[in-house]
């Protein structure tokens, strides 16, 4: 957008014109009346926003609201079919990805093998962009911004991805790039367990607590630390990566590190010993024996967390934290209440399965409602 003096008023124009865009979105489709009443303006001044909108293809008629006396009024909506996004998520064996516009509508997600598939950065989102859309019924020429979680350390300033073993093809270097210049989109890499962590502060079971650490249990293991609402990354976006932490406690062999602790394949081996994995992970709430063992592992795990962060809360996600459900929970803080330190609150994510999904997709909602502002015209 040109730069407009403020208090000018073209300024005064697209600063309206802005806060309308924001309250459709915000509130769903609007009468002329109704912006006028959220917003402050009179009806005429309201009618003019709705006006300019409609000329930029921001905002189309959507319905009627009968009144109790006179004529129907006209409800506005944003168009979601201008610009759109696609969110997605990296897996060990399969690539998840969901069609996002800026309301937040809820699309099909769509997960697609790789096997035997020829891997790149580039194709690899292509596939994902083609299969949403399809999904969705949407045209991909709408397409315009890429949220890719990944299990990777990302320093996003560098474009590297390190500390992965999940991503064949992809480069440690310039991935982003790569997958900018080929498909012409707006790229955002960002760490799975982030976005997880992301997601449970907005609709998750974190959203009143000051800070918070999401502990990822899967097939590796990884923390989201969450300060205040904003995530802690480090210096090179290698935070909470607390899979290669090197412990000795319970693993029988030196140099072990958490993952051989609590990684899905030893969880797996632990339920077959006691005869309890008949639905794999998610046979783990049935045994409480295997539950215990879990819990105390993931004591031991967290302990560099609780003594360095203090955090106020730590929420057990991913699929091992999810089939643990609220009695591994319980089991992990009574473990924790037996350390001499102020115990944080435990509970399971409340986001679900689709946790990395679900962060992307609020962060793509947002990078497209700017894309959309800056299409408001300034003169």
């Amino acid at each position: 957008m040109s730069q407009i003096d403020p208090g000018t008023s073209a300024w005064l124009r697209t600063r309206n014109d802005r806060e309308a865009l924001r309250l459709i979105l915000e509130h769903g489709p609007l009468t002329r009346s109704r912006l006028g009443e959220l917003s402050g303006m009179s009806k005429p001044t309201a009618t003019q926003m709705i006006a300019r909108l409609e000329r930029a293809d921001l905002v189309l008629p959507v319905g009627e609201i009968a009144g109790s006396r006179g004529p129907s009024a006209v409800s506005w909506g944003v168009r979601t079919d201008r610009v759109a996004g696609v969110a997605v998520n990296m897996l060990d064996d399969s690539i998840q990805a969901v069609l996002v516009d800026a309301a937040g509508t809820e699309y099909p997600i769509v997960e697609l093998p790789v096997r035997d598939e020829e891997r790149s950065p580039e194709r690899d989102i292509a596939r994902a962009i083609d299969a949403a859309c399809d999904a969705a019924g949407s045209d991909r020429t709408t397409i315009e911004a890429v949220t890719v979680g990944v299990q990777a350390a990302v320093s996003s300033g560098q474009d590297t991805l390190s500390l992965t073993d999940s991503l064949p093809g992809w480069p440690a270097f310039g991935a982003r790039a790569r997958i900018e210049a080929e498909l012409g989109v707006s790229v955002t890499l960002e760490n799975d367990v982030n976005l997880a962590t992301m997601a449970e502060r907005a609709v998750g079971v974190a959203q009143e607590v000051d800070s918070f650490a999401f502990l990822w249990v899967g097939v590796g293991l990884g923390v989201g630390v969450d300060l205040g609402g904003t995530i802690h990354r480090g210096a090179h976006g290698s935070a909470g990566e607390i899979g290669y932490l090197t412990v000795s406690a319970g693993t029988g062999k030196p140099g072990a590190v958490t993952t051989d602790l609590l990684g899905s394949q030893v969880i797996l081996d632990l339920l077959a010993d006691h005869g309890t994995n008949s639905r794999g992970i998610r046979a783990l709430a049935e045994d409480d024996a295997a539950l215990r063992t879990v819990a105390e592992r993931i004591a031991l795990t967290i302990e560099p967390v609780l003594v360095v962060l203090d955090p106020a809360m730590i929420v057990l996600g991913g699929p091992t934290g999810l089939a643990g459900g609220r009695r591994l929970a319980e089991l992990v803080a009574e473990r924790a209440a037996a350390d001499e330190r102020p115990v944080p609150a435990v509970r399971v994510s409340g986001t679900g399965e689709s946790a990395v999904l679900v962060g992307a997709r609020r962060l793509l909602v947002e990078q497209i409602r700017t894309l959309l502002e800056e299409r408001i015209p300034t003169d």
